[in-house]
């Protein structure tokens, strides 16, 4: 299905006013005719009746809205730019995702489904929906989802695509309803992606498929993850003439059965990376009192007296509370 635009068709006024000034003719002529004519009389009542017709084929479009048309079925174009349109009355629009709310930007503010019930009920005609396509970048918001990640953990995780429509002829003809495909589209290519990646760095993992383990990560590596997904999404809506300007993940977090436990696990992993970088600095801080005293001839201390002494600079330095020394007044024996 290739896109027509009828850019032609900004007559509109013209019509208009030539439609108020036939009526004004006809009314005229109408009270003219009841006096002198009954043919004239009979010809401006079937003019009145009638010429209401070409009013239905007006069309007003604001900036980045565009109108895909059809007559009797067939396709015939798409009005797109702001003007005043005036196309052959009897043309139809179509837009099947007109009353489709989704999370998103550019939706109409009343989440409640519109059906076939609920306009009888509220004796609302169906061509009050507005059958118009927005043209602007607009933003869906889809839900939270739970995915497992290449390491088996369950991770939440939420991404924003910004997006517009770019062929109005295979958004509305090549897919039933574009917003609803957009968004399952969307949820399918995160599931698809997210499952190549661990949530944090691992070992032996390869996130780009080139047999080699790299450090690829959701948390670490947010850009290329989002890059990775806008990609995706793209690839499965080229035939419904969407384009993906942006993906961005919103939300990233473990699911919470096991974020309790992966929190300990975080927590212990810091504890250690702690303990070595005290101990590196404690058994730096020994050897260089020992090397002072030596070099200074501070005193002389036999291999089991330096034992000691390290022993007990390394409690003091890596103990977990303040030390409380013994002094010894006495001898060294």
């Amino acid at each position: 299905m290739e896109e027509k635009i009828l850019s032609k068709k900004k007559n509109g006024m013209v019509v208009l006013l030539t439609i108020i000034l036939i009526y004004l003719l006809a009314v005229v002529g109408l009270i003219f005719g009841i006096g002198f004519s009954g043919p004239i009389a009979f010809i401006c009542l079937i003019v009145l009746c009638i010429a209401w017709i070409p009013l239905c084929g007006l069309k007003v479009l604001k900036p980045q809205e565009a109108l895909v048309l059809t007559l009797f079925g067939k396709y015939i174009g798409t009005l797109k730019g702001e003007g005043f349109y005036c196309v052959n009355p009897f043309c139809v629009s179509v837009n099947p995702a007109a009353t489709t709310k989704l999370s998103q930007s550019g939706d109409v503010k009343d989440s409640a489904p519109v059906n076939a019930l609920t306009l009888a009920a509220t004796g609302t005609h169906t061509q009050t929906v507005n059958k118009k396509l927005s043209l602007k970048i607009m933003t869906l918001n889809n839900s939270r989802q739970k995915i497992n990640d290449c390491l088996g953990n369950p991770v939440e995780i939420a991404i924003a695509v910004t997006w517009r429509i770019t062929d109005t002829a295979k958004a509305v003809f090549n897919v039933d309803n574009y917003k609803e495909f957009l968004s399952l589209q969307c949820d399918s290519a995160l599931r698809n992606i997210v499952r190549l990646y661990p949530y944090d760095v691992a070992p032996n993992v390869d996130t780009t498929g080139d047999g080699v383990a790299d450090e690829g990560s959701l948390r670490g590596s947010s850009e290329i993850v989002a890059q990775r997904i806008k990609d995706e999404i793209q690839n499965r809506v080229d035939e419904a003439g969407i384009e993906i300007v942006e993906a961005r993940i919103t939300y990233l977090a473990y699911a919470t059965e096991i974020a309790a436990v992966m929190l300990q696990r975080q927590q212990a992993s810091a504890i250690i990376d702690a303990r070595k970088m005290i101990v590196d600095g404690a058994v730096g801080m020994v050897e260089m009192a020992l090397e002072r005293l030596n070099e200074n001839n501070v005193v002389t201390l036999d291999e089991e007296r330096k034992a000691a002494m390290v022993s007990n600079l390394l409690v003091v330095l890596c103990g977990n509370h303040d030390a409380q020394p013994i002094v010894n007044t006495g001898t060294l024996y």
